[in-house]
This record gives structure tokens, C-alpha cells and sequence, in this order.
């Protein structure tokens, strides 16, 4: 279990709702700076295997997603070239780009929230306000890592028969393709019903069914919410004055180096790394007590 995964799923959730909510808002270059460099640092602190093997994906995702802004928007004063008579411009490129960057960076901090908020804090958290609700999102957040397992499981059970996708002509592979997908199905209705009767079962969403939980909320808890919160509220604030605000159109704007501005960026960057912080400390802890045994 990592460090961070150690405190109160209050905390946690606060946390990726106050990082995932500004990331996705900011499009100014300092900031979505900021935010790449700590998603991509947490994930691999946090997850780096699965980091790396998912680059091969994003990695075309974010080209492809920044060259589609320039083709279909010829806004920008700077024009490099034209293409069938529609101006290309460097505004367009680089607000593809920074489009790219804020859309593969939210996708790396919903990685680290499914790996640092289980099924269980969620449903600690939101289990009593709307049961029903909590399940089905917790289910749904759920739903694609467990296919993605269940898909090589039933992959490399195919195979050791001689019936999976490289095996064979085009007609078979894709008759393989087609089996796969089909027991992929079955196995998450039959999972589907079973996980319904298994929570019926137990008397899920009940008035007065108790519940257990390990989850105690300490002072170190209350401490970091105090921090997530003032961090939070410092750059909404900001943003609010338009501190945070940066064009691409008609023209880039000039980046703001005023004391204000650069605080606001120490603050965001401030809440961004307050995980990672906790990860490299303990590792060092960790160390410290390995070297001294």
C-alpha cells in the first residue's frame, strides 16, 4: 500500500475532486505545465507499470487530438501555411497542443484516482447520502480495469487451445475476436447478476443496516484537508480575478510574472505535489529504517 493511500478517503476525495476540477479548467502554459509534470511524476509513483504500458496509446492520442485543432480552426494572426486555401496558423497549433496536454493529464489523474480511491472509500463516503448511486458509479469507475483483466485472462485461456487472434487466416482471427468478446459478455452479465443478489443479499441501501469501517479520521487528516482546502480556495480565488485566464486567439496573450501570479502558480503547484511529497518522504523513511536494521 503507498503512503498516500493511507489517509482518510474524505481527504483522498477532496484531494483528486480539487486537482481533476482545476486541471480541467486551466489552459494557461505555466499551468497546464504544472499539471503534466505532477500527473505524470504521481503516476509513476503510484502505478508505473500500468503508466507505461498505456503511453502507447495517449502517446498517438495526443498528437493526433493536437494536428485535428489546426484543420478545422484558422483563427490566429500568425499564419504559417495554407492547405486547399484554409490558413494554418501557430495559434491553432498551439492551442491544439495545450489542448492534448490538459486532456492526457486529466486521464492520468483519474488513473491515480482509481488507484488510490477503491470501491470501498467511495462507498464509505456516499454509501448513506444516495446507496444506490454510490454503487453504480463505483461499479462504472470499475467497470474498464476489470475488463481489461478479465479480456486476458479469457486471451491467453483461448490461446492455450489455439483458438486466439493471432492464430490462423483473417476469417478465423476475427471468428477468435468474436468468441472472446462473446464469453466477455457472458462473464459480466453472470458477474453483474451475481454482484445484484450478493448486495440484496447483505441488505444494501437498508435503513437500518450497519456498516463496518476501518476508516478514522486523526489529526494528520484533518491537518491535509486544512491544507487541500486553503490551496483550493487560493486558486479559485484567482481564478475568479482572472489570474488564471490566458488566449490563444486572436494572438497569444503575455504570461503574467507579477508576484501575485507567480504565488498562484507556487500555490497550484503546491496542492499538485502534496502526494508526491508523501510518497518520496516515506520512501526515504522506509530506506532510513532498512539502512539503519
Amino acid at each position: 500500500m503507498k503512503a498516500f493511500e493511507t489517509y482518510h478517503p474524505i481527504v483522498l476525495f477532496a484531494y483528486f475532486a480539487s486537482v481533476i476540477g482545476l486541471s480541467m479548467f486551466y489552459m494557461h502554459p505555466v499551468y497546464l505545465l504544472i499539471t503534466c509534470i505532477g500527473a505524470i511524476t504521481l503516476s509513476l509513483l503510484l502505478n508505473r507499470k500500468s503508466f507505461v504500458s498505456g503511453l502507447k496509446f495517449f502517446v498517438p492520442m495526443f498528437f493526433i487530438a493536437a494536428i485535428i485543432n489546426p484543420l478545422i480552426s484558422h483563427d490566429g494572426e500568425i499564419i504559417l501555411f495554407y492547405i486547399d486555401y484554409n490558413a494554418i496558423t501557430l495559434e491553432a497549433i498551439v492551442y491544439g497542443f495545450a489542448m492534448s496536454i490538459m486532456i492526457c493529464s486529466v486521464i492520468f489523474w483519474f488513473g491515480c484516482y482509481n488507484v488510490v480511491m477503491t470501491s470501498d472509500k467511495f462507498l464509505y463516503l456516499f454509501g448513506k447520502v444516495s446507496p444506490a448511486l454510490a454503487l453504480v458509479i463505483s461499479l462504472t469507475l470499475r467497470l474498464v480495469p476489470r475488463f481489461k483483466h478479465q479480456i486476458t485472462i479469457i486471451s491467453h485461456a483461448q490461446k492455450t487451445i489455439g483458438m486466439d487472434i493471432s492464430a490462423g487466416n483473417p476469417w478465423q482471427r476475427v471468428k477468435s475476436g468474436i468468441r472472446i468478446i462473446s464469453i466477455l459478455i457472458t462473464w459480466a452479465l453472470e458477474n453483474a447478476i451475481e454482484t445484484a443478489d450478493s448486495m440484496k443479499a447483505r441488505g444494501y441501501g437498508l435503513k437500518n443496516r450497519s456498516t463496518f469501517s476501518l476508516f478514522v479520521f486523526e489529526k494528520r487528516d484533518g491537518f491535509l484537508l486544512g491544507i487541500i482546502l486553503t490551496l483550493l480556495l487560493t486558486n479559485i480565488i484567482g481564478s475568479y480575478f482572472g489570474m488564471t485566464t490566458y488566449y490563444f486567439y486572436p494572438t497569444f496573450t503575455e504570461l503574467a510574472l507579477t508576484p501575485i501570479s507567480i504565488g498562484l502558480y507556487i500555490s497550484y503547484a503546491s496542492l499538485l505535489v502534496i502526494p508526491i511529497v508523501i510518497e518520496i518522504r516515506e520512501a526515504i523513511k522506509w530506506r532510513s529504517l532498512k539502512y539503519n536494521m
